[in-house]
């Protein structure tokens, strides 16, 4: 399950606006490889949508089926917000849908163009 926690309105190549909403995984414990200590962190991530402002913003705190996974990638460079530490990442994080929901929206649709 994730949570959609915010939203953001972006431009594309044409200068239209657009909503994403900003997803968070659970909680995790993971243990940093240069300190060796633990720490709590959550999986971001953020998914295009067709929503308007206030609806983006109806849906704060509302639950979705599935999971933030990290995917693969070319290397890329990323600040820290934080701490303005520039670093080099090879993974993004993305939103996978419930499979047991992706498989019933996948029955409802042959079920339409049959």
């Amino acid at each position: 399950m994730v949570t959609i926690v915010d939203y953001r309105i972006s431009k594309n190549a044409d200068g239209e606006e657009f909503i994403s909403l900003i997803l968070e995984g659970s909680l995790s414990i993971v243990k940093s490889s240069e300190t060796g200590n633990f720490y709590a962190t959550a999986k971001r991530c953020s998914i295009t949508s067709t929503f308007d402002e206030a609806k983006a913003s109806s849906l704060i705190g509302r639950g979705l089926p599935g999971q933030i996974i990290q995917h693969e990638c070319d290397p890329y460079l990323y600040t820290v917000p934080e701490t303005w530490e520039e670093i080099e990442l090879s993974h993004t994080c993305r939103y996978v849908p419930d499979p047991q929901v992706e498989e019933k929206a996948a029955i409802k649709e042959e079920e339409v163009f049959a």
